[in-house]
């Protein structure tokens, strides 16, 4: 299970990217927060107030084990802004799955991921 918290302007591209490598199933969820950015400054009518909370995208994939890696390394060329990344680009997390369980027919395993 990976959770890659990406740029929103980064979603298509790597929606694209993954779609293309063949993952196919990926929940994604508008997020806020921060990391080492500590939020923004920004002016409103002459008066400057600090953001805290920055807009991300969060995708939640699961794959196989022999997709994991190629995702991973996907996700991180497409999601790094410029050839050497910058703060804010985001962060991916690798979790292990126990079991995944389709609803529908209540298959189990890789099969149902």
């Amino acid at each position: 299970m990976l959770i890659a918290v990406i740029q929103p302007n980064k979603l298509q591209a790597v929606h694209e990217a993954l779609s293309h490598m063949g993952v196919h199933r990926m929940t994604v969820v508008d997020a806020q927060g921060y990391g080492r950015q500590k939020g923004q400054s920004a002016t409103y009518q002459g008066v400057e107030y600090r953001v805290n909370l920055l807009r991300k995208v969060s995708l939640e994939i699961c794959v196989n084990d022999d997709f994991l890696e190629r995702t991973v390394e996907t996700i991180l060329a497409i999601a790094r802004t410029g050839s050497e990344g910058c703060i804010g680009d985001g962060k991916i997390f690798v979790l292990p799955t126990f079991e995944a369980i389709t609803i529908d027919d209540g298959q189990r395993g890789p099969g149902a991921i």
